[in-house]
């Protein structure tokens, strides 16, 4: 399988020699789904919070005696059927995230990676250097590849561009330690440099993206 390497003009120029197994997988559906749910449940706060009876701000006192007022029986005032009283099974704190195997989580990105390759909304350019770290020239530079909504994925040499797209409110720059499955699902396309092909191609050699 080969990429083609654009040039500033958004015309390909050479081609790049690229893994069947990291950029021609067929997709797995499921396995995608499974690590897209536990990225969201990862990034859940978890903070909710209502007070239950024994929380609430309320004073201890028996509301009336007993028996001979005519009324319901009442011990407390926090009980939920009061107003401003204690909530039945209200939200409490808690840690929604759950572990999933290092293995799915490759195997799941290199999927993703594959479906953007295979359906031609992979964009590997020559270089991301701009003259001037402006969001402007940024914009121009995206606007020559016929790109809408992608995710850029810039190495340690392209720092002047993610200066340059990080206000860009249709694109998301992304450093390429933090690639994920959820953000490349979440844009239509897929840009990065020959170089950055490259890195992603060393750091899933011998791993799960060969298997």
């Amino acid at each position: 399988m080969e990429l083609k390497i654009l040039n500033d003009k958004g015309e390909a120029t050479a081609t790049l020699p690229a893994p069947q197994t990291l950029f021609g997988r067929d997709y797995n559906e499921a396995l995608v789904h499974q690590i897209v749910i536990a990225y969201q449940a990862n990034a859940r706060l978890g903070t909710r919070s209502q007070k239950d009876r024994s929380e609430v701000r309320h004073s201890t006192r028996k509301p009336w005696r007993q028996k001979g007022t005519g009324r319901a029986r009442a011990g407390s005032t926090r009980s939920p059927l009061w107003r401003h009283g204690g909530t039945i099974f209200g939200p409490q704190p808690r840690d929604y995230s759950y572990k999933m195997p290092k293995k799915a989580w490759r195997a799941a990105l290199c999927l993703a990676i594959s479906d953007r390759a295979m359906n031609g909304k992979l964009f590997v350019v020559e270089s991301l250097d701009l003259s001037e770290p402006k969001t402007r020239a940024a914009r121009a530079a995206l606007g020559k590849l016929g790109v809408e909504h992608a995710l850029i994925v810039l190495g340690e040499a392209d720092s002047r561009f993610f200066r340059a797209a990080r206000n860009l409110a249709a694109h998301k720059v992304l450093a390429l330690e933090g690639l994920n499955v959820y953000d490349v699902l979440n844009y239509r396309e897929l840009v990065m440099t020959s170089q950055t092909a490259k890195a992603i191609e060393a750091r899933f050699a011998g791993g799960p993206a060969n298997e």
